[in-house]
């Protein structure tokens, strides 16, 4: 049960740096952001495509970016069935695109909710797949590594400050 609390509070702090990153744009104001307020429902369409070429690096960011959610969300809630544990992936992926348009803070994309929900559910598998690798100390593995993550996380958001003071 202490590694869940371990894990439960990994994700709050990864869904404040990810808040952070989708929402704030890495600023720390609101005078700061760009005010965009767009919307496209439609699927991989003219968002994604620059210079008549389809451009695959936002969504591929979009996914990395979404895996921890996936890892954690499995090790939080493991005897839960794959599509509950992906749920919040998403509702989280969509109040962001809604909270994006609301505030004019972003574009808000149909592919982006995609991209997000394919990290997701990446992540859940790989964090199945370690749970079959190590049966025993998974969840002790995930929790070491996402520290480990958060830690370097941190110095690169310190760094960040410091570079902008």
């Amino acid at each position: 049960m202490k590694s869940k609390k371990f894990t439960m509070g990994l994700l709050i702090f990864y869904l404040i740096v990810l808040t952070w990153i989708i929402i704030f744009k890495l600023q720390f104001s609101f005078e700061n952001l760009p005010h965009i307020r767009n919307i496209n429902l439609i699927p991989f369409g003219e968002s994604v495509i620059i210079n008549g070429k389809m451009d695959f690096g936002e969504i591929i960011q979009n996914a990395l970016a979404f895996i921890p959610f996936g890892v954690l969300m499995h090790v939080l809630w493991e005897e839960k069935p794959l599509i509950k544990q992906m749920a919040p992936v998403v509702a989280v992926s969509l109040l962001y695109e809604i909270i994006q348009f609301l505030f004019a803070v972003g574009a808000t994309d149909i592919t982006d909710v995609i991209a997000n929900s394919l990290g997701g559910m990446i992540g859940i598998i790989i964090a199945v797949f370690i749970s079959k690798l190590s049966a025993k100390h998974w969840i002790k593995i995930i929790n070491i590594v996402s520290i480990s993550c958060a830690i370097v996380l941190t110095a690169f958001i310190a760094m960040l400050i410091l570079a902008n003071m």
